[in-house]
Formats: structure tokens, sequence, C-alpha cells
């Protein structure tokens, strides 16, 4: 894809997200639902496309430790750690996120988990590092799925219902750098508890 029509599909999916909408998108693993991290409209979008309960929690995006700090109370130290030998998606679950009531400077509550906790991934593509950086605050991203159904490893593998329920697709071509399986999910507590989720 040229610079021209890679930038085009960016401000698109920016403009999307900065209104409050859901956009389907390629993440580094799998096809995602995204909106703003910091929106609850926005969250309640997507937990009502996924027909999901929102007592559960959502993975989020960040495009670098910097904004995971903004994000969390504190940062783990063994987080540092582990971002920086990891050569695979890793999804880390901070203890203490950052929640406020719905300004930009701090996660809605219906993203974080009931103890408080949040994950949250640095996405190996370039994509999702640009959309996230450029929105300038974490990005929701869940398997673009209805709970309990498989989930999607290809775009073609994205059920109608999802696809059309998008505020915004994100053109399929995109996304052929996924990995097609879902990150490793690791626990951390704030004094160096590691646990693993799911490898």
């Amino acid at each position: 894809m040229n610079k021209e029509n890679y930038e085009k599909i960016l401000s698109e999916a920016l403009a999307i997200l900065r209104g409050g909408g859901v956009i389907l998108y390629p993440t580094d693993t799998v096809w995602g639902l995204g909106c703003d991290a910091t929106n609850p409209s926005a969250v309640a979008k997507v937990y009502e496309l996924k027909k999901r309960s929102d007592s559960k929690s959502l993975v989020l995006l960040a495009s670098d430790m910097d904004m995971v700090a903004r994000f969390v109370e504190r940062i783990p130290d063994i987080a540092i750690d582990l971002v920086e030998v990891n050569d695979r998606p890793m999804t880390i679950i901070y203890p203490g996120a950052v929640v406020g009531n719905g300004d930009r400077f701090h996660l809605a509550q219906n993203v974080v988990a009931e103890d408080g906790s949040v994950g949250i991934r640095i996405p190996m593509n370039d994509f999702c590092k640009d959309l996230v950086r450029k929105l300038g605050r974490p990005l929701v991203s869940t398997s673009a799925n209805i709970s309990g159904e498989p989930t999607p490893k290809t775009f073609k593998d994205i059920g109608p219902e999802i696809k059309s329920g998008a505020d915004y697709v994100v053109a399929p071509s995109l996304g052929a750098g996924a990995t097609g399986s879902a990150s490793q999910i690791i626990k951390l507590g704030l004094d160096g508890e590691v646990e693993i989720i799911r490898k």
C-alpha cells in the first residue's frame, strides 16, 4: 500500500475514534474491534456489538511505555524488563488503572477489571502503533467476534454482524502481518508477583 493511501486510512480511522465510534481493524494478533479507551459510551458500543457483559474487562493498546505510565498508577519494575526482552505479542495486566469520568486523561471505568487492574499491550505492528500514537491515548483491542464464538483469524472469518456493526472497517490488506493467534497474557503485582494467565 502506498503512503498516501496508508495516511488516508489512518486519518479516517482516527476521525471515527475521536467521534466516539467503533472501528474494525487488524492488530498484531487478530482482527479487533477498537474504540477510544477513555470514552465510556464508545466502550459500551463495543460490548453491545460483541453481546458481551460489561463486567468483563477489555485489552487496550498503548503506543509505548510512556503512554502506559499515564494510565496506570505505578508500573512494576519487572514490566520494563518483560517489554524489553519480549519478541511476540504480550498483554500485561497492571494493577491500579487510572480511571476517570469520561475525560481523555483517564480510562473509562468499563474497560477496567473489577479489581482495578487493566490489560495493556504495546502492539508489534506499525499500523496499530501509528494509530494509537496519533490518537494520543489507549485504544480498545478486543477480538472481532460475538462473545462465545470463535476468534476470527483473518478478515474473511469475521461475521457479517460485526462487519456491519462497526462504524469504520480498515482495509483488509493492512491485516497481512497479524499472527492469527491471541497474545500471551501476564498479570503483575506491585511487589513483583508474576502470574501467567495465557502462554
